[in-house]
Formats: C-alpha cells, structure tokens, sequence
C-alpha cells in the first residue's frame, strides 16, 4: 500500500515537472532575432521582431562591435565545409576575424579551410597550426594560442561541427552591449546559443536527438526559472577578451572536460550574467551507432554529474515514464493503467512539440540561407572583413540539409530514451571513466581529467 501510493506520487510528479518544463519552454521567445543590418524595415521580420526596442534594431549607420571568431577544427565530414562556410557568409555590420586553429598541417581539413580562403578573399582569416598538446582538452589548447592572436575585444567560441543561420554573429552579440535592468547584473558576461542535433542519421542517433532537440533546451530553461544560469552551452558563446582574463585565461581550462560549462560558470561567478540568445544553430554529426551514442550519452551524464550533483540527482523524477511504469508494475489495475497511457502521451505529445519548435527554419521566416544558394565566387572588397557583400555566382556547392523531423514515426523511441536514461543516470554515479575522442580518460571530483 504505501509502495503504491509512493510510486503514484512520483507518478504525478514526474507529469507535473513535465508538463512545467514544456510550459516555461513554450514562453521562451525561441527563434525571435533582430534581422540583418539594414537602413530600411526588413519585410522579413515578424511582428515580434519589429516590435523590439528601438535601441535594438540594428542599423547600417552604426557598426556593430569587431569580433574575433576562435574555431578549433579537427578532422572534417561530408558536412564540414558548409559548416565552416556558414561563417564567412555573416550579415554582420563590423569587422570579424576568423582564426581557425588545428594540430596538425596534414589534417584534411586544412584543404576545406584554403578552399574557404580563396573563395572568401576579403575575409581576414587565417589558419593556426597549434603547437603540443597544453593540458588534457585538446579544444582548450587550441584556443589559448589562438586568443593570442585574436585582434579584437569580443570573442566568438564555437565548435567545429556548428552551422550557424546568417544573421547569428549580429543576435548573439546583442546582449554584450546591453548593459541590463532592474535587479539583473548590471554587465553580460557571455552569451550562447540553443542548438539542434540537424542530422539524426542511423536510429541511435534519434534516440540522442529526442535528448538534444526536445530535453536538454527545455530543461535549461526550466531550470533558469529557479534562479539565473550559471553555466554556459558550448556551441555558440560570446564573451570579452577581459572576462576570460578575469577566470586566469583558456590556460584555467585546459585539463576541463567540460570547459563551456566551467568558462560560464567561472564568470558567472564573477558576478557577470550568462545570457541565452534565441537564435537556435545546428550541429552536424558523422553518423553513430548505439555503442557510439551511448558512450557520448554517458560521457555527457558523468560531465552533468560532475559540475551539478544535485540538481543532476534529482533530475530522475522528472522521468515521465520510469515511475508511471514501475507504479503500473507495482499495482497491475485498470485505473493505473490509464493514467500511465495519460503519462505516456503528455511526455510523448510534449516532447514532440519541442522538437518541432527547436528545428524550425535556421533563417527568420523560413527564407533560404545563402549556404542554400549557390556560393559567392568574388566579394565587394571593403574594409568591413566578412560584412562584404557577397555576388552571387553559379553554383559549385551545394549544402547538406537538415533531415526532416518524423514526428510520429519516431516517438516510440521517446519513452525508450526515458528507460535508457535511467540506465544512464545510474551508471553516472557509479564511476568516472569516459571515453573522448578515442581516449580512455579518469573524470576526478572536480571536473578535471587524467588520462589513463
């Protein structure tokens, strides 16, 4: 009896916090931007673009600040080249410099990044060949070198694997120069961006994109209504030159496996705010099979588990089908039995409500990205970098496309991935090695690695 009525309780809970988490998700002005630079109205802006504050709306009279892109590549895929392209092809008002950092000159993706040069000769890029590894995050060193040459106050932190829509560099450094209000810090620290997995190849990888596409974003917000964020998403972030000194540099970073989490994190306890940018990127993944996918879903756990036990501990009882299922178990009856298939739907109605607002059109008002189109030949050289303007030419590449969403075809595998993640949330907590890249490696206590 008391068995019974502890797992309907849980039961309630868990269809509660879900219902809570795709509420707080729904009011999130997700895909809201502020249009390209433009001296005249955007007619592809909506309603609620047009309505935001003057002072927002960017203008053509007034550049945007100078940024500094920091890109740490390694290797390439069949959807590398698009990703990185999607970077010289900014609607950006300002001067942005691109350093692109690697390990090694035979690195292939060397070649995509000098057929990126030559189609973009206006752009000031360049391409860094690291020295030895720094610490155990290969990623961090990288960056440590690259900072040193960035010119510019603003810097741009983003993943190899990133497709960005083209208006993103003008969205995501907005709030930097948004000094806030009321009893928000008075000073943006960093700022980062939602992402979508775009290219759920093989059916494991469906299973990590209910995870990525419908979870992780609603449970970010979900938890920024408690209290302000304190950690930042690795995709896309935006932050000055001085908060990162203020943290001892990258160098802080370099043993960090999660080391977009501890950088926000570290600033926010600076005192900075960590903003969420609504403007949603991609990243695209080679195609993983179930022991590759589960491996990355335990490393993420374990990472999780690491920077937040507690909350990270408690996250199980948002599980909307392990305690309808184990209550169904416990207590086999027909009125259980329907409030189990309510649960079912709810998690499996909501969580395909949130992949479909997550992989809506990169670009605002679904128009086609110039990536889509055919890719610019020659640029109108200026002295803006990458705020040139493109000629269009015929084409020679033609881009990747995002794999549609099947809603209802895949949504048994929504409550599979809740069973998985139970598997997964234990075996977080019962031990510490992970495998990164190919490389067998220790997870301490406080975040940092040793290689085994």
């Amino acid at each position: 009896m008391i068995l019974n009525v502890i797992l309907g309780s849980l039961a309630a809970l868990s269809l509660a916090l879900t219902l809570w988490q795709w509420l707080i998700a729904r009011r999130f002005p997700l895909h809201r931007r502020v249009g390209a630079p433009a001296s005249l109205p955007d007619p592809r802006r909506s309603p609620r673009e047009e309505a935001l504050p003057p002072s927002l709306q960017p203008s053509a009279l007034t550049p945007h600040p100078s940024v500094t892109l920091l890109k740490p590549v390694k290797g390439c895929d069949v959807a590398t080249e698009d990703c990185l392209r999607s970077w010289f092809e900014q609607e950006y008002n300002g001067r942005v410099q691109v350093l692109f950092g690697v390990a090694a000159a035979e690195d292939p993706v060397c070649a995509i990044i000098q057929k990126l040069f030559q189609e973009y000769p206006a752009s000031d890029a360049q391409l860094v060949v690291c020295g030895p590894l720094l610490g155990a995050n290969a990623k961090v060193s990288k960056l440590v070198e690259l900072e040193r040459l960035a010119k510019h106050d603003i810097l741009i932190i983003s993943d190899a694997d990133v497709r960005v829509p083209p208006d993103c560099l003008t969205n995501v450094v907005l709030p930097l120069l948004d000094s806030g209000t009321g009893s928000a810090p008075a000073v943006c620290g960093l700022v980062c961006c939602f992402y979508r997995l775009a290219n759920p190849s093989t059916l494991a990888m469906e299973w990590e994109a209910v995870a990525v596409n419908a979870d992780f974003w609603s449970q970010v917000l979900q938890s920024q209504s408690l209290k302000p964020i304190d950690f930042a998403l690795g995709a896309v972030m935006a932050t000055r030159r001085n908060r990162v000194a203020e943290i001892g540099g990258f160098q802080a970073l370099m043993d960090c496996l999660a080391d977009d989490y501890q950088l926000g994190h570290r600033i926010a306890r600076r005192g900075h705010r960590i903003a969420l940018c609504p403007v949603v990127v991609e990243c695209w993944s080679a195609p993983m099979d179930w022991s590759a996918v589960w491996k990355h879903q335990l490393r993420w756990a374990r990472t999780i588990r690491i920077c937040q036990p507690l909350p990270y501990f408690f996250s199980i009882l948002s599980n909307a089908t392990l305690w309808p299922l184990l209550w169904l178990i416990i207590r086999p009856a027909a009125p259980v039995a329907a409030c189990v298939l309510l649960c079912l739907l709810v998690r499996i109605l909501t969580a395909l409500n949130l992949q479909r607002r997550l992989s809506q059109p990169l670009t605002p008002g679904g128009r086609t990205s110039s990536r889509d189109q055919p890719s610019p030949e020659n640029w109108d050289r200026g002295d803006a970098g990458l705020a040139a303007t493109p000629v269009r030419v015929q084409p020679r590449h033609q881009a990747p496309q995002p794999l549609r969403q099947a809603s209802w075809r895949y949504a048994w595998i929504i409550p599979l991935k809740d069973i998985l993640q139970t598997a997964i949330w234990l075996l977080a907590f019962l031990g510490n090695r992970i495998e990164w890249r190919g490389v067998r490696m220790r997870l301490r206590r406080d975040g940092i690695l040793e290689r085994l």
